[in-house]
């Protein structure tokens, strides 16, 4: 494959919640960023959405008001994929769903230079899957954390087919970004979900036999574990259909029931109770302060 270049300039395809916020800590880390989204509205709103929150960083004194100028003007925004082109790595954080990413990357393969790495920000999809049939060995998963300014940890997910070297530059770009990156296997739910979502559809189940309320759950998780929130609540800033879709994929993958979506977690993501982007989810979100919510 040949030395892979030094990442300076970043594509980042989707600014949704996930893929603004990538953009935002990329920018501010000093590299030029360009925004694809699929139409111009979408991209309205999340420039609004990163202008926003470099603001708000700005009067938490975690960024100087000349920092966040020069952090906008590292952005540019766009709804042609031609942009693209130049980029040394492009971050794809759009909609969870395999045949739409695998599409999306199957017009970059086209679009991008050979060097040009690819990464995916997918919780629970197999990167190799989606890197299939274009270049296998430039490809990692890149998994931020919501609040992505906010959390360290990103996961890099090598295949059996990344290259040392891309490797090396995905890990290279975290620890610019001021992350901590950590190695993982393309397995799905890499580290953190592995090990998260089955903890959360325990809690959602337990809340189904009626072992205690949900906010008692939730308390007892703190003040017991030390845990900074319960699992509903967790949930509930997740997304209950993220959580739904994470656990569909890695229970089709394991076929243990651990991983199976419970009863409650189907019947909640059916009447579309999503959690805090809905305003209603485990809590009643509408309010200053949270209210658990019937079930």
């Amino acid at each position: 494959m040949g030395n892979v270049v030094t990442i300076e300039k970043v594509g980042v395809v989707g600014c949704g919640l996930m893929g603004s916020g990538i953009a935002e800590v990329t920018a501010r880390a000093g590299f030029g960023v360009t925004v694809l989204e699929i139409n111009q509205r979408a991209l309205a709103r999340g420039r609004k959405r990163i202008e926003g929150s470099l603001g708000k960083a700005v009067q938490k004194n975690r960024l100087t008001a000349v920092e966040r100028d020069a952090a906008q003007g590292r952005i540019l925004y766009t709804t042609a994929l031609a942009d693209l082109a130049d980029r040394d790595l492009v971050i794809e954080a759009i909609v969870e769903d395999f045949s739409t990413k695998r599409k999306l990357f199957g017009r970059l393969h086209e679009v991008c230079a050979e060097r040009t790495v690819f990464a995916s920000n997918t919780s629970s999809l197999p990167i190799t899957d989606l890197s299939a049939g274009t270049r296998p060995g430039r490809f990692v998963g890149l998994h931020f954390f919501n609040p992505v300014p906010v959390m360290k940890l990103v996961e890099v997910v090598r295949t059996i087919a990344t290259t040392p070297d891309t490797l090396d530059a995905a890990l290279d770009f975290g620890r610019r970004l001021d992350k901590v990156p950590i190695v993982a296997k393309d397995n799905p739910g890499f580290v953190v979900n592995l090990l998260l979502v089955p903890y959360m559809l325990d809690a959602i189940r337990q809340a189904e036999r009626g072992v205690a309320n949900v906010s008692d759950m939730d308390r007892a998780m703190m003040l017991g574990c030390g845990h900074p929130m319960g699992p509903f609540a967790l949930c509930d800033l997740v997304g209950l259909d993220t959580i739904h879709k994470i656990a569909e994929i890695m229970f089709g993958e394991y076929r243990e029931q651990r991983y199976a979506p419970p009863p409650l977690l189907r019947r909640m993501v059916t009447l579309g109770r999503y959690g805090r982007k809905s305003g209603l989810g485990f809590y009643d979100w509408s309010g200053e302060e949270p209210v658990p919510a019937p079930l």
